[in-house]
């Protein structure tokens, strides 16, 4: 009579359980007990099962390993013949870092950068996902901010700052000596207080030839060159006595606290004043 592996007789039993060297073996085990002692036969038959059941256990187990063994093996044969490059990049959140690029990069630039990398992990299909997830979030992003801008004061001052006009102009300017920034700072300081408190039917005439001669003597004093002084005093002058009257007709407004007929005059001066004095302490 055989019962799931099981071949019995009337005395012994037999148990096919698999083994690991020898595949099914069959391990004949007493059917009854002898009654001359049941209970240590009963104990011996409990233990034999128990090491059958540890037996073929372990048997399964390495089994499972073996066949788990052979297709990691077979996919890393796929994966050698196909000689596909993985992106080192593929589980960078920022798809800005994903790609390489920088913010401020435009669509030219994402696009380049996107087809670049596609070329090059073409073949391995994860990091082509992730190289299109960040491309489309970038772009999905560009698009919005087009929508809904919004006003970048630092990038605004920045494009200022590096634009062509501006950089000329700083280019002729230098920071001299704190001495030097002091001593022309009082002298024209001198000058705006006596043009506020003793203005002349005439206008201060007086003060702003002082304020001329003063440019002409600071100029020289950092330069030490005559044309050169004579070219920048002459030039400064102009151009801030026209800048100080432009201001005084068209943007600034009257200041109740200066009344008088030359009230025009000295706050053109005071302005005039200002320049001259960048003029003379910072032009290089």
């Amino acid at each position: 009579m055989s019962v799931s592996g099981l071949i019995a007789s009337p005395s012994r039993c037999c148990l096919r359980l698999p083994d690991c060297n020898q595949g099914l073996v069959c391990r004949q085990v007493p059917s009854t007990p002898i009654a001359s002692k049941p209970k240590a036969k009963f104990g011996k038959l409990h233990l034999e099962r128990s090491r059958l059941t540890v037996s073929f256990r372990r048997w399964k187990m390495q089994k499972t390993h073996l066949i788990k063994c052979a297709m990691d093996a077979s996919y890393g044969d796929m994966a050698s013949e196909s000689g596909a490059a993985m992106f080192p990049r593929i589980n960078v959140r920022d798809p800005y870092k994903r790609l390489g690029i920088s913010r401020e990069a435009s669509e030219d630039e994402i696009q380049a950068a996107r087809n670049f990398l596609i070329s090059k992990y073409g073949g391995h299909k994860p990091s082509v996902d992730a190289i299109e997830a960040a491309h489309d979030k970038i772009i999905m992003q560009k698009f919005y901010e087009r929508k809904n801008p919004k006003i970048d004061i630092k990038k605004k001052v920045r494009e200022v700052k590096q634009s062509r006009v501006v950089q000329a102009v700083t280019s002729r300017f230098q920071t001299p000596a704190t001495k030097f920034i002091v001593k022309t700072s009082i002298a024209f300081i001198v000058l705006g207080v006596l043009t506020v408190l003793f203005p002349t039917e005439e206008g201060p005439t007086l003060q702003v030839a002082i304020s001329l001669i003063a440019t002409f003597y600071f100029i020289h004093d950092r330069l030490k060159s005559k044309i050169r002084t004579l070219l920048y005093g002459a030039g400064a002058f102009i151009f801030s006595w026209f800048l100080g009257t432009f201001l005084m007709v068209s943007v600034i407004p009257p200041i109740p606290i200066l009344k008088g007929p030359r009230s025009f005059e000295v706050l053109t001066s005071l302005i005039t004043y200002v320049l001259l004095w960048v003029s003379s302490t910072y032009l290089k």
